[in-house]
């Protein structure tokens, strides 16, 4: 009996021992799976809001056009642009309160902020060219006409010579002036292709050259030269007569530039060698040694 119960006790715990190793082979299986599933499922990220940086702004009043000098501010449109408060100018005027009764001392471009400079307050006989003349200086008009002032080109804010011409000579009267206004007219001449020809214009002057001018009138013509935006050169002679008309050429005479200078001669015997010079990149037969070539007979021997 004893033989009997010990090989079923052992046929008993080989089949808990296979039971076992099944039960932790699925449980293997089952773990795996899920790890895979988990690897495998997309993750949900989540998206934070965007954060945008706000600023503060200002309400500016500002032309609604471009706005010429001159103009009262009742007779101007306006339009309110808010800025970034840090972008602001100093000075930017906020409110037209205090320049209801004022007039523009100088153009405005639209759109962009006032300052409290650019008006003025307004007179009985305000107007934009005396704003414009500093302490000191003078306006005065004369009469011109197509020759006389540029064919219209002369027109306000050109800078102009002036010149008094009579029968036997031309005479400059004043050099540098500016011109105030034309035909009544201070906006500048821009792009025109035929620019109106004024029949009279605005200087300012000092008062020195205000005599002069008014002096040299009644005595011939008065005629501009107009120059250059760039030009503050002064002239070289201020009065040129009749006379001097014989020796003017069309342009002035340009000197060659000589870089060499050879003799050629026949032989020792020859006395009246050929001489040339090197001017301009060429050879030109000459009777004179150029300066700066002439070389004495010893060092010539040597």
């Amino acid at each position: 009996m004893a033989v009997r119960t010990s090989q079923r006790g052992k046929r008993r715990a080989g089949r808990n021992q296979f039971l076992l190793g099944v039960f932790l082979i699925c449980v293997t299986i089952i773990m795996g799976f899920s790890m895979f599933r988990g690897a495998s499922a997309p993750r949900q990220v989540e998206v934070a809001a965007p954060v945008v940086g706000g600023f503060d702004v200002m309400p500016l009043p500002v032309p609604a056009e471009y706005v010429p000098a001159g103009k009262r501010v009742r007779d101007i449109t306006f339009r309110t642009v808010s800025f970034p408060t840090h972008q602001v100018p100093q000075g930017a005027l906020t409110s037209l309160d205090t320049i209801q009764d004022a007039v523009t001392a100088a153009p405005l471009p639209a759109n962009l902020p006032l300052f409290k400079d650019n008006f003025t307050q307004a007179g009985a006989n305000l107007n934009p060219v005396v704003e414009r003349i500093p302490p000191g200086m003078r306006a005065m008009t004369i009469r011109v006409d197509a020759t006389s002032s540029v064919e219209g080109w002369a027109g306000s804010g050109s800078v102009v010579d002036i010149l008094l011409i009579e029968n036997d000579r031309t005479t400059v009267v004043a050099e540098k002036v500016k011109v105030l206004s034309a035909e009544r007219s201070v906006a500048p001449v821009e792009g025109a292709a035929a620019p109106n020809v004024p029949n009279t214009v605005t200087l300012l002057v000092t008062q020195e050259q205000c005599l002069a001018i008014n002096t040299a009138i009644p005595r011939g013509r008065i005629a501009f030269a107009l120059r250059s935006s760039r030009d503050d050169e002064t002239w070289g002679s201020h009065t040129f007569t009749a006379e001097g008309l014989s020796g003017v050429r069309a342009m002035p005479e340009r000197k060659s530039v000589v870089t060499g200078y050879v003799e050629i001669k026949e032989g020792k015997a020859d006395e009246n060698p050929r001489s040339f010079a090197l001017a301009d990149g060429k050879w030109t037969k000459t009777q004179a040694v150029p300066d700066g070539f002439l070389v004495n007979k010893e060092q010539l021997e040597k």
